[in-house]
């Protein structure tokens, strides 16, 4: 298991978590800050100077999953991980790569008052990423961790709270579907459902970065467009009586360590008036019909390109075939 002790700079997330590792058994502090000093030595000047954020680049996200990962597998027991996570499409990659190789994580969230963090610092100022650390704890942080006041404690008053939440269950690890990470090539089939203004149906998984379509990997033997119904009944709780048709099949090349595959759309056509979205619990936090417009803003560049040449095989009436997103013939 992980016990992830998130919070603002100044919130004592470290003092905290070497404290807790001599109050829980068998416990091993993994402090991610050893992987900004690697890639300072790893990575060009150049593609660092491009991200203000060590978070915003990939292999640091991938190299935390993979880290963490490795030494669970070594030692066992329970790693304390102590950092700042504050963007909730990072902590979906991150969670959702853990929970893909089986490690429960316990996210634990350390919010001392604003003033406490001023207190701290010699100059009275608030921390630097105060700002984002608002937003995320009233958009989504705040739901998503188990809360400790630790303004009026010390770091060893923390980690026994911390410690005893987690003994009890009251910081209960997050409520993740354990997706596999798949060992070869896949085929996926999604399925777009509309509302009555032609807008789009997007779910939000707490698994991985990003909106998506529903749908998931066809398994074997099973017909594609019967995977996209089955994946729709699971995710929505919709169940659709006609075989979609197909829109866009499209072929997603391999980029270590994803393995790729076929990627298919097909058209759920429009829902009835009163069908009502009915999300599965841990799988997905929210759905929402969007316009071509908006979903742009919510899907990454591929799945977006994805969603635009289905619409215009849905406006003419023949399928598309594309490669990593772009039409071919």
């Amino acid at each position: 298991m992980i016990v992830w002790v998130n919070g603002a700079s100044r919130a004592g997330k470290t003092t905290a978590a070497r404290e807790l590792i001599d109050l829980i058994p068998n416990c091993t502090l993994f402090d991610p800050e050893v992987i900004d000093a690697e890639l300072e030595r790893l990575l060009p000047p150049k593609r660092l100077a491009e991200v203000s954020d060590r978070q915003d680049l990939r292999i640091w996200r991938r190299l935390v999953v993979d880290t963490a990962a490795a030494l669970h597998a070594e030692l066992g027991g329970v790693l304390v991980v102590p950092l700042a996570l504050l963007r909730q499409e990072y902590r979906d990659e991150i969670f959702g790569g853990l929970a893909a190789r089986r490690i429960p994580v316990c996210h634990v969230l350390l919010a001392p008052g604003e003033t406490i963090l001023r207190e701290r610092d010699p100059a009275g100022e608030a921390p630097a990423d105060i700002e984002p650390y608002r937003a995320a704890f009233t958009t989504w942080l705040a739901a998503d961790a188990y809360p400790v006041d630790n303004g009026a404690l010390t770091p060893r008053e923390t980690a026994i709270r911390i410690a005893a939440a987690v003994r009890t269950g009251e910081a209960a690890p997050c409520d993740i579907v354990q997706t596999p990470e798949p060992t070869a090539e896949t085929v996926a089939a999604g399925v777009l459902l509309f509302d009555a203004e032609d807008r789009v149906l997007l779910v939000d998984p707490t698994y991985k970065p990003g909106w998506e379509f529903p749908g998931g990997v066809v398994e074997p033997g099973e017909a594609p467009a019967r995977a996209g119904m089955r994946e729709v009944a699971e995710e929505t709780g919709i169940r659709l009586v006609d075989v979609p048709g197909l829109l866009v099949v499209d072929w997603e090349r391999p980029v270590p360590p994803a393995y790729g595959g076929l990627r298919m759309l097909f058209d759920g056509g429009r829902l009835e008036p009163g069908v009502e979205v009915v999300l599965p619990g841990p799988e997905l936090r929210a759905w929402r019909f969007v316009t071509e417009e908006e979903a742009a803003g919510l899907l990454p560049p591929v799945r977006f390109e994805r969603l635009r040449w289905a619409l215009r095989a849905r406006e003419r009436g023949a399928a598309h075939y594309l490669e990593a997103g772009v039409p071919l013939g």
